[in-house]
């Protein structure tokens, strides 16, 4: 299994990239939203990668974080959500906003993927809303830095260093609360969904300020 590729990229395209790893090139598909944070051609980059498997087929998938590689894991799994389809709904909204769109059930968010039809949309969010808080729970350990080795760098003189890259603040915040919920004795789907509701508050800014949103939305109305 092929879990992360790190090299110099030499060709990028809206849907893939080409990246040298020691002489060796190799095809890697990404979402659009992934291409377009890609460094120019020249330059070093990593991903982390999933390799699906045919008979007479072999593609990977490449993602920033390892969460969003997780995400696409659990996309795939249900039926008529291909790797392409995965990718579609991945880059329409980001790995915290596929997250958001299933706690919520809003599978019209999901809709808004290209190729992506009301009946799969809402057979996604259907499958997947008891299996999102887990995924969403890990977010603070799973989006982590992908920045390609020293020794790969080295070895392209091209390839400028890049830094490493800051975990997505609002993964970590989204753990967090959940985490925080579920030991509070909430379910973790209606955990979740209240930390999803919470996030879109431009009060919540921090974890502390997160969970205090979401209980305001877990209190029981009169």
């Amino acid at each position: 299994m092929i879990g992360r590729i790190a090299g110099t990229i030499i060709h990028r395209a809206m849907d893939h990239v080409l990246i040298d790893v020691r002489g060796v090139g190799y095809i890697v598909h990404v979402s659009s939203r992934t291409a377009s944070t890609l460094p120019p051609v020249g330059e070093a980059c990593a991903l982390y990668t999933d390799l699906l498997v045919r008979e007479d087929l072999l593609q990977l998938f490449g993602f920033p974080t390892l969460l969003e590689k997780e995400w696409h894991r659990l996309l795939t799994s249900v039926q008529g959500i291909g790797a392409k389809a995965s990718l579609a709904i991945l880059g329409t909204l980001g790995a915290e906003g596929v997250g958001r769109a299933i706690a919520l059930g809003d599978w019209s968010a999901v809709k808004a993927a290209p190729g992506v039809g009301p009946k799969l949309a809402q057979r996604v969010v259907m499958e997947l809303k008891e299996k999102a808080p887990t995924v969403m729970a890990l977010g603070g350990t799973l989006t982590v830095d992908t920045a390609p080795s020293d020794e790969v760098i080295e070895q392209a003189p091209k390839a400028a260093k890049r830094p490493a890259p800051a975990p997505a603040p609002k993964a970590n915040f989204t753990a967090e609360a959940l985490s925080a919920l579920t030991n509070l004795g909430y379910n973790p789907s209606e955990a979740a969904a209240a930390v999803a509701q919470a996030s879109e508050s431009p009060e919540a800014t921090d974890t502390a300020k997160l969970i205090r949103t979401a209980l305001r939305l877990l209190a029981p109305k009169d």
